[in-house]
This record gives C-alpha cells, sequence and structure tokens, in this order.
C-alpha cells in the first residue's frame, strides 16, 4: 500500500513538473509574442533637488526628461508622498530675497542641479491585427440602405506588420462558427428578426496572435410586397465600429439600435442638399432680437413692433418676416457638414437650435445660457464628462496637459469649473463691436461644439438605460424614443430622465417615451413639450 502511495506520489510530482514546464513554456511564447520593439532614441535628463530651507540638506533628488520644475505628479512619485504634501504647502521664504539666514523658513525649494544628454532604450507597442466589414452584392444608399437581393458580409483582415499576413478569419454568427483560411472571407446572409442578429469576428496573423474579438449586429429584413417589382427586396443594416461600408448614425452605434426599416422619420432625417434643410417659421423671439438691433425697420409700428418681453409682436413679426427667414437658414451649411462629419441627423440639430434660441446665437433670454444651443454649466459638465474625444481634444486647450492626461472627473474642482467656463466661452457669440452684436462667424463655429454635445447626451442616455437594465439600449427601447431621451437629458438634465427611466423599468413598463415621460416628476414636465416639438 505505501509503495503504491509512494509510486503514485512520483507520478503526480513528475505530472506537476511537466505541467508546470509547459505553463512557464506558454508563458514565454505569450511573452514573445508581444507586439513591441525596442528603439533607442536621444534624451536629456535634468536633475533636481528639493532642499530644506531650514538646514540645507537635500530631501529628495529627482530626473526628469523635460525643461522647467518637476511636474507635481513627478514629485509626487519620486519623493513620496509626506514630501509632496509639504512642497505644495511651502510658503515663500521672504528672508532668501534679503539675504538673511532661512532657517526660519518651512518646507523646501527646488534647486536645478544640471542635465546630461544620452541615449536610451524606448519600448514600443506594434499596432495589432483587425478586420474590418462591407457588404458585396450590393450598393447600400442611406438612409433606406435597399438590395435587391440579400448581399454577402465579407470581412476583411489587415496585418499592419511588414512581413506578417493574416493566416484565417473566424465569424460567429446565429451561434453558428465558420472559418476562413485567408484574409478575406465572405459570408452569406439569412433574413434575421426585426433586431437583428448579432456577430462575433476575429482574424489570425502569422504572427502567431489574433485580433481582438469584435462585435456588431446584422439586419436583413424583406422590403414587403410592392406593384413595382424593383421596390421588392430587402433592408441591409450594419452596426460594428468595424463598418466600412458606408456612414451609419453615431448614436446607432452607442446604443445598438437600428433605424426603422427603410431609413429614419423625417425629424432624424440628413437631408441631400442645403435647400431640403430649409425653414420658414416665424419666429417671434428672433423677429424681437433682430429689430432691437437695428437689423430691421419696424419703427412703423406701435413700441416699435416689440413686446415688453423683448418678442416681436405682429407688426413687428411682418416687418422683420424677410429678415427672420434669412437668418434661421443661414447656418445650414454648417449644420448640415458637421451632421456627415458625425453622423448625426442634421434636422435634429436645427430643430434643437430653433427650440433652444431660436437661432440667435446671443446672450438674452437667460444669462447663464449660451449660443445658439444654450449651453448651461450643466451642459458644458454633460458634454466634457460623456465625450471622451472632445475633452481629450479641448482641455489641452485650456489646462496644462498633464492635468487633462487623468481625465475630467479627475481634475480638481477649480479646473473643471476653468474648463466648463471655457467651453461656454466658446460658444457664447456677443460682440459689441459686431454690426449684428454677435459674431456669426464665431456662431457658426460653435455649431460643431453643440454636435459635440449632443453625441455626449446620446452617450449618456447609453449609459443610464444600461444603469437601469442591464441591456443594451437597443434591446429595450426603440431608435426613435432613444432620441426621445436623448432630447430630455440635453433639455432637462440627467436627473430627470434618469429617475423617470429607472421608475418606469422597475413597474415593467415598456421603456418608450409614452411611459416614461409619465414618470417625470413635476419640476420635470417641462421636458415633455420640448422634446414633441423637436421631435415632429
Amino acid at each position: 500500500m505505501r509503495k503504491g502511495l509512494l509510486l503514485l506520489s512520483h507520478l503526480l510530482v513528475i505530472a506537476l513538473i511537466a505541467w508546470g514546464g509547459q505553463t512557464a513554456a506558454a508563458q514565454e511564447d505569450e511573452e514573445e509574442l508581444k507586439r513591441q520593439t525596442t528603439i533607442v532614441v536621444d534624451s536629456a535628463q535634468y536633475e533636481w533637488w528639493l532642499i530644506r530651507w531650514t538646514d540645507n540638506l537635500i530631501a529628495c533628488q529627482l530626473s526628469i526628461n523635460h525643461e522647467g520644475l518637476p511636474l507635481d505628479g513627478e514629485i509626487l512619485e519620486e519623493c513620496g508622498q509626506e514630501i509632496y504634501t509639504t512642497w505644495k504647502s511651502t510658503p515663500p521664504c521672504e528672508q532668501a530675497g534679503e539675504g538673511k539666514s532661512t532657517f526660519p523658513c518651512p518646507g523646501y525649494y527646488a534647486y536645478f542641479a544640471g542635465y546630461q544628454t544620452g541615449r536610451k532604450e524606448v519600448v514600443v507597442d506594434l499596432p495589432p491585427p483587425t478586420v474590418w466589414l462591407t457588404i458585396t452584392g450590393c450598393d447600400l444608399s442611406p438612409p433606406k440602405n435597399f438590395c435587391q437581393q440579400i448581399p454577402k458580409l465579407v470581412l476583411t483582415g489587415e496585418e499592419p506588420l511588414p512581413n506578417e499576413t493574416i493566416t484565417a478569419i473566424h465569424i460567429v454568427m446565429n451561434g453558428v462558427e465558420q472559418t476562413c483560411e485567408s484574409n478575406v472571407c465572405e459570408i452569406s446572409l439569412k433574413p434575421t428578426p426585426l433586431g437583428g442578429a448579432p456577430v462575433e469576428f476575429w482574424a489570425d496573423s502569422s504572427f502567431g496572435d489574433s485580433s481582438e474579438h469584435f462585435t456588431g449586429l446584422v439586419r436583413v429584413l424583406e422590403s414587403g410586397v410592392s406593384l413595382d417589382p424593383s421596390q421588392e427586396g430587402w433592408f441591409v443594416d450594419v452596426l460594428s465600429p468595424q463598418w466600412k461600408g458606408g456612414p451609419v448614425e453615431s448614436c446607432a452605434q452607442v446604443w445598438q439600435a437600428f433605424p426603422p426599416p427603410g431609413g429614419p422619420p423625417l425629424w432624424l432625417s440628413t437631408p441631400t442638399e442645403e435647400a431640403l434643410l430649409a425653414s420658414d417659421e416665424p419666429y417671434q423671439y428672433l423677429a424681437g432680437r433682430l429689430i432691437f438691433q437695428g437689423l430691421v425697420d419696424a419703427s412703423d409700428c406701435p413700441n416699435n413692433g416689440l413686446l415688453p418681453n423683448g418678442y416681436a409682436d405682429a407688426c413687428g413679426l411682418a416687418r422683420a418676416r424677410p429678415m427672420v427667414d434669412l437668418w434661421q437658414n443661414q447656418f445650414d451649411p454648417q449644420i448640415l457638414s458637421v451632421s456627415r462629419e458625425l453622423g448625426l441627423p442634421a434636422r435634429l440639430m436645427k430643430n434643437i437650435f430653433a427650440q433652444e434660441s431660436q437661432f440667435w446665437p446671443g446672450t438674452f433670454r437667460v444669462v447663464k445660457e449660451n449660443g445658439l444651443g444654450q449651453l448651461t454649466d450643466l451642459g458644458a459638465d454633460t458634454v466634457l464628462l460623456w465625450n471622451a474625444s472632445f475633452f481629450r481634444q479641448f482641455c489641452p486647450l485650456v489646462l496644462a496637459e498633464e492635468a487633462c492626461a487623468s481625465g475630467y472627473l479627475r481634475l480638481e474642482d477649480d479646473e473643471r469649473e476653468i474648463l466648463r467656463g471655457a467651453l461656454a466661452n466658446e460658444v457664447n457669440s456677443d460682440c459689441v463691436d459686431c454690426p449684428a452684436g454677435v459674431n456669426l462667424t464665431h456662431a457658426n463655429f460653435s455649431v460643431m461644439l453643440f454636435a459635440q454635445g449632443i453625441l455626449a447626451n446620446c452617450g449618456q442616455v447609453g449609459q443610464t438605460i444600461r444603469n437601469a437594465t442591464q441591456a443594451v439600449p437597443g434591446e429595450v427601447s426603440s431608435y426613435e424614443d432613444l432620441w426621445r431621451f436623448t432630447l430630455a437629458n440635453y433639455n432637462g438634465g440627467a436627473g430627470c430622465l434618469a429617475y423617470a427611466i429607472h421608475t418606469t423599468w422597475s413597474l415593467r413598463e415598456p421603456l418608450d417615451w409614452a411611459h416614461v415621460s409619465t414618470h417625470l416628476t413635476p419640476p420635470c414636465r417641462g421636458v415633455i413639450g420640448y422634446v414633441e416639438l423637436t421631435s415632429r
């Protein structure tokens, strides 16, 4: 019995050693497959000392790779929390400027000890392989994306490293995995449910590794019977960050929500020409501002055509109407350009400007609301928090790059306040020296900033729904209602909408605007009219 146990223990040890050796080998292989290379670059190291005022002894030495004083983060990392805290609170030492003893002075001073040049090795990450999606057998033309026959999905692998190739592409669709032993793979599509079918795909490289596993949604719906056979076919839509087959609306990607088959409703559309975006609404507020600024002569009207609240009366509006029509359409080229660049519905953008400011970009009705889209302090907070790519571009224009590096939430309170103020200033087009009292060039530029704000709001709405339902937004709500939620979020704030969404879901009611709007609290119900007017 003991001999058997002894033999078994020896075999177990041998097996563990062998397994451990295989594991170690696998780890070594994994390390060898890291997409990294080492390059040698010129460098300069600047030596700084933190010295105590009391006895002139060095408390900390640190070497940095840039000119100027060490940054806060560098001092914290090299010298520790205690020295860093003392350094930050050290007041100026007046005795030092007077040539007197610095013994009474608390804290540290920074001393530049010199620098040296040299060369150092830097590890650089190399780009990984990727896979792109297109289709063949149909030329998709938004917004309908109509095909007379079901096309094929094309997956194209891309290997950025020279002398390496894509060896295989894998795709899982409807629970079935297919593999193509090449860098291009064509998959025959089939009709899908209304919500589409999920896909997962990735590529193998001759380098020995694989791309990340990408995901997406593919929808193939029959168009229905028509008297005209040329109108019978299929609506085909693809949602994936890897899609290269044509433009896709940005927020649809965020929500993973398809527009209605055949294209979105008119209020969520983007016309092909500027003329199709034109409007001729009788805006009384805009007319009042044009009269007040002297751009329209209404002197033959009682009270110069103005009501006590600054709006135009019937006579003033009649005098201002030609200018009102011209003014409300002058931003159309920029709206159309920005909507195409960012993948936002142009009509929706224009509707938002109409409801918020009636296209008057200056401050008048509410002092703390700015520009065409009436940006508030809370609105600026939403843009900077929920639009990470915009934050990364905008923040370094206002604050030091090292302060921006950790993101908006990690900024100090005063830094966030400065950033919000800078953004509000960028969209405020008031101009004392301009003929109309507003800088129209600046107003045109601000269209892009407001569009970034719309993207931020649709991202926040998506996360609000994920938090409430633990589901992808497109699985529990429609594309149109997700946009209505975004309008409510933009106008009323995230608190109003989040409460209504969580309440609706907890009551197991459908997550649509009809139900969610009934759970808005009394102070928030003003957004109902705003959403209805903006989504018509």
